[in-house]
């Protein structure tokens, strides 16, 4: 800017000088004005654009700085996930070793799979013995589970219902839901779960874990599994209300 100030300050000494004449003079003093008033225009661009920089770089701190506490937040919880597995794999040892259950843990994801037998008989939904034992000992370790969505899945083979059972369950459909809320009523009302950690779902044999061309095959599709996810968003502002 200085710059053009001295051309049109010699501009002016040039005319009084006689190098150029009046109209030669206006000429170049417009172009200056013009060339001083787009520098101008070039500036405040050049400013705009550093402010908005620094704006993004501000958000991308503070997405940086979320991921970040995200990241710690996702390692606590697979630290304390973890002491929940080592609980179920150490009171359920014998069950594991026959194969009627498996616990797995993926990342800040936990599962219990039980196979049909041991908590059902062919066609039913009431609870065996045996399988009452079973789930109080899985209910046991989940009644110190405050943190975390239950949600009970009910699994069945390919398999159609027929004969008589048609007339209490149409479908595997209704046969996997039955089976899944029967089991969550007992982790809720012989254990002491609490219920708004709690949720049932019957998925008939659209998700399968085997094929269902073998014997072996559909024993491990008719399931139970107890996953424990994180709580949905909404539930958790619910509690915050």
């Amino acid at each position: 800017m200085k710059g053009n100030q001295l051309f049109v300050l010699s501009l002016a000494a040039c005319l009084l000088a006689g190098c150029v004449s009046q109209s030669k003079y206006k000429e170049l003093e417009t172009k200056a004005s013009r060339d001083i008033a787009a520098l101008r225009s070039q500036t405040a661009d050049l400013e705009a654009r550093k402010a908005a920089h620094e704006r993004q770089i501000v958000g991308l701190n503070d997405q940086l700085g979320a991921t970040e506490k995200r990241a710690t937040e996702t390692g606590a919880e697979i630290v304390r996930l973890k002491g929940t597995y080592d609980s179920l794999v150490k009171d359920l040892q014998g069950e594991i070793s026959k194969g009627q259950i498996k616990v797995t843990q993926i990342r800040d994801k936990l599962s219990v799979q039980l196979v049909e037998k041991i908590l059902f008989d062919s066609g039913r939904a009431e609870i065996k013995p045996e399988g009452k034992e079973v789930l109080t000992k899985v209910g046991n370790v989940l009644l110190a589970v405050k943190d975390k969505q239950i949600r009970i899945e009910g699994y069945t083979d390919a398999v159609p219902i027929g004969g008589a059972l048609r007339q209490q369950f149409p479908t595997n459909w209704e046969l996997s839901t039955q089976r899944a809320a029967t089991v969550l009523r007992f982790l809720q009302e012989k254990v002491g779960v609490e219920g708004k950690y709690l949720s049932a779902v019957g998925y008939g044999a659209f998700r399968p874990v085997a094929s269902n061309d073998t014997p072996e095959g559909r024993a491990e599709n008719r399931r139970i599994e107890i996953s424990l996810t994180p709580l949905d968003v909404q539930e958790v502002l619910k509690e915050l209300r």
